[in-house]
C-alpha cells in the first residue's frame, strides 16, 4: 500500500486546497505528457480528490499515439485531459531517443491499483464503470476482498448507447464518488469522461480499459519481466494470435514510421478545438492545470 508523502504535503500545504504544480510537459508527437512517476501521478490524484478538484487522467501508448494522428476525435479528449501520463513502454523509449525523456512508464492499470490503495486507506468513494455485468460481479467481489475499506458507492456495466449517456452521468453524479473508474474499451471511456466526467464526479476520473477484466480473472497481464521489456503487446499476441499479430504489426509498424520522421522534425503541438456549446457540460470547480511546454 503507497501512502502519500510528507515532502508532498508539504507542497501542498497545511489546508491542502490545491493539488500541487505539474512538472513542465514534455511535447511528444504533438501530444503533451507530464514527466512523472508513478508515486507522483499517484499523489497528486489523491490530492486533488482531497481538495475537492475536477480532473481527468488520459495515458498514451503506441497504440494511441498512432491513433491520436488519424483520429481528432480521440486526439480532441486526450488533449482536453487535465493529466496525462506514458502508458506504453515504447512511449518512454521514444522519448529517450528524442531528448525529450520521461523518468518512467506510468501504466494505467497501475495507477488504478495505486488509487484503490488510496481509496481503502482513505476510505475514498469510487464508482466502476464498464465490462460486462458478470465480469463487473466477478471485479466487486475481488475489491471487496483487496481493498475493503474503499468505498464503492457504485457501479455499472459499460454496455449502453450513446443516448443513454446522460442517464448514466447522472447517476453518477448522484453517487457522489471520489473517484470514478471507466472500464471501457477506447474511444467510448475517453469521449464519455471528455463530455460527463467532470460533470459528474468531483474528484477524479481515470480511464482504465480492460484492466476490470484482469481484475477479475477472466483475462492475465503479462508478467513483470516482459512489462518491463515493453512487450506487453507481444505477450497479448501470444495469447491471441489470430485477432491481435496484425494489429499490432500495423500500430508498430506505423509508430516506427512516426518516430523516424520525429527525429527529423518534431510533431507541432495539437491544439484543443474549440468545442461547440452543446459538446460538453460547462464543469464547476474544474482547475486548467496545464503547465509550460519544457
Amino acid at each position: 500500500m503507497t501512502a502519500v508523502s510528507e515532502s508532498f504535503w508539504d507542497q501542498l500545504g497545511a489546508s491542502q486546497e490545491t493539488p500541487p504544480p505539474l512538472p513542465p510537459i514534455r511535447m511528444l508527437f504533438g501530444v503533451p505528457i507530464h514527466p512523472m512517476t508513478m508515486a507522483e501521478a499517484t499523489d497528486w490524484c489523491v490530492a486533488s480528490t482531497l481538495g475537492g478538484h475536477r480532473a481527468t487522467v488520459g495515458v498514451v501508448n503506441v497504440a494511441k499515439m498512432v491513433w491520436i494522428r488519424a483520429d481528432p476525435q480521440i486526439r480532441s479528449a486526450l488533449l482536453d485531459c487535465d493529466l496525462v501520463l506514458a502508458d506504453g513502454q515504447g512511449v518512454v523509449l521514444a522519448s529517450r531517443l528524442l531528448r525529450r525523456p520521461l523518468p518512467e512508464r506510468v501504466a494505467g492499470i497501475d495507477l488504478f491499483f495505486r488509487l484503490m490503495d488510496e481509496a481503502d486507506r482513505l476510505g475514498l468513494r469510487v464508482y466502476f464503470l464498464g465490462a460486462k455485468q458478470e465480469v463487473l460481479e466477478r471485479m466487486l467481489a475481488r475489491v471487496a476482498e483487496r481493498w475493503p475499506r474503499a468505498v464503492v458507492v457504485g457501479a455499472r456495466d459499460g454496455y449502453f448507447k450513446d443516448e443513454e449517456n446522460a442517464e448514466v452521468a447522472e447517476r453518477i453524479r448522484g453517487a457522489q464518488p471520489d473517484l470514478l473508474f471507466a472500464g471501457m474499451s477506447s474511444p467510448k471511456k475517453e469521449l464519455f469522461l471528455q463530455r460527463f466526467g467532470s460533470q459528474a464526479v468531483p474528484g477524479v476520473c481515470h480511464g482504465v480499459g480492460g484492466s476490470f477484466d484482469i481484475l477479475a480473472g477472466i483475462t492475465r497481464r503479462a508478467p513483470l519481466l516482459w512489462q518491463r521489456a515493453g512487450l506487453e503487446w507481444l505477450y497479448r499476441v501470444v495469447q491471441e494470435p489470430r485477432r491481435m499479430w496484425r494489429r499490432y504489426l500495423d500500430t508498430n509498424s506505423r509508430f516506427a514510421v512516426h518516430l523516424l520522421r520525429e527525429l527529423r522534425r518534431p510533431t507541432p503541438p495539437y491544439r484543443l478545438p474549440l468545442l461547440g456549446a452543446d459538446a460538453r457540460p460547462a464543469p464547476t470547480g474544474r482547475r486548467n492545470h496545464r503547465r509550460p511546454v519544457h
